[in-house]
């Protein structure tokens, strides 16, 4: 299978500079190739190849308005149509229901949160002897290497991010890695008070990032507002801002990444809910839908799941996992969200409502867990009103009720 592995570099004044005209360069020719077949399309004429597309690269090279794109590799140009070409690929296939639907290719702008440039190895680039990645016409940029590659890589992506730090980027084919085998296997309910709740009964606390650095963002953000539009002093604060959110986006991926590995390492078998985080991200909880980060964390456990020999289930959003008792399996209907514990009228069994949740989310990707672990002693929990989307009035259920807004 194919992963990324992407590496911090720190690239010199005059390598920054370097960088900068060959992003540039690759965005003016996308937004070139692009036009051209807009326009072609709002002339009723036949839809641009790529080869028409390189023979006119070729052409405007030559010309006095476009000589600078020789002092970039031509393999940058040349990728940057290939890009183009898989944008309108996907934007197709979306269309035709073979993948989800994407937006049409739009043109890109020099204050693009994301600048990116692709070398191939037509290109020349290489991994010297001293660790430093050499790309033509840039030169020697120094690494962060925190891992070594598990194979040559082909090609190699440097991209900028608006916070002004540099990436290199390598898509490498990797083996799967086989880990022992084990009977564990666990079913996981996704909430924002606690982030993950298990089948086994334990629950992962939300480290909530984005709202622990909200006063730091909020001062910040101020700073930007102050500062005159233009001025120097601005694009400074500017990247203050960027760095900070990057700082927050960087706790995060790295606290998904490492429980995501331990629930795959110890289990055989994995199962989670298919959210529909778009549509709860519509909702007064927006920022900590976002804050939580569901759909990446999702993401890693299928990955891994693949690299590692495990097996990954994602059941339907519709299952009624919050209205069926785990012990006995007797559906008596939904409850509100500040019902958290309750007691099940068929069978008698304590049920804790998100651990109740996670087994029957094991239970419905097939795999056989025991239902002991949705049972709890009673008592009331205690409620957090900040972020609580209750209704004001609780449903007939019956059980102990508290006001935490998970889901």
């Amino acid at each position: 299978m194919q992963l990324r592995y992407s590496f911090r570099v720190y690239p010199s004044a005059g390598q920054c500079m370097a960088l900068a005209r060959a992003f540039g360069c690759a965005r003016v020719v996308f937004n070139d190739a692009l036009r051209a077949r807009e326009s072609a399309r709002a002339a009723g004429l036949p839809f641009v190849s790529s080869g028409e597309l390189s023979k006119q690269l070729t052409a405007s090279k030559k010309t006095p308005e476009r000589a600078w794109l020789a002092e970039v590799s031509s393999v940058v140009l040349q990728q940057s149509l290939r890009d183009l070409d898989t944008a309108y690929k996907n934007f197709f296939d979306g269309l035709k229901g073979k993948r989800p639907k994407m937006g049409a290719p739009r043109f890109k702008s020099r204050k693009d949160k994301r600048q990116s440039v692709r070398f191939t190895a037509n290109a020349g680039w290489k991994i010297t002897a001293g660790g430093k990645l050499r790309l033509p016409k840039v030169g020697d940029l120094a690494v962060k290497w925190s891992r070594s590659l598990p194979s040559v890589p082909s090609t190699v992506t440097v991209v900028k991010h608006s916070a002004g730090r540099y990436f290199a980027s390598f898509v490498v084919e990797t083996d799967s890695e086989m880990l022992p085998a084990t009977d564990d296997v666990v079913g996981i309910d996704l909430g924002l008070t606690h982030f993950a709740i298990l089948s086994d009964g334990t629950k992962i606390d939300s480290p909530r990032f984005l709202r622990r650095a909200e006063k730091k963002l909020k001062k910040a953000q101020q700073d930007l507002s102050r500062k005159a539009k233009g001025s120097k002093n601005r694009a400074k604060a500017r990247i203050k801002v960027a760095r900070a959110h990057a700082r927050t986006a960087d706790a995060r991926r790295e606290f998904h990444h490492q429980l995501s590995t331990k629930i795959i390492r110890e289990n055989q078998a994995v199962a989670v809910e298919d959210l529909a985080v778009k549509g709860l991200a519509r909702t007064r909880l927006a920022k900590s839908v976002h804050d939580a980060g569901w759909s990446a964390f999702t993401a890693m456990l299928e990955y891994k799941a693949a690299l590692y020999g495990r097996t990954f289930h994602r059941i339907g959003r519709f299952e009624p996992t919050s209205q069926v008792c785990s012990a006995c399996g007797v559906k008596d209907g939904p409850k509100p969200l500040h019902i958290r514990t309750w007691t099940c009228g068929a069978c008698g069994a304590h049920l804790d409502r998100d651990i109740n949740a996670a087994v029957n989310v094991a239970k419905a990707a097939g795999l056989a867990v025991s239902a002991c672990g949705a049972r709890v002693r009673p008592g009331l929990v205690p409620a957090q009103r900040e972020e609580t989307g209750t209704h004001p009035k609780a449903s007939g259920a019956s059980g102990s009720q508290a006001g935490i807004s998970v889901l």
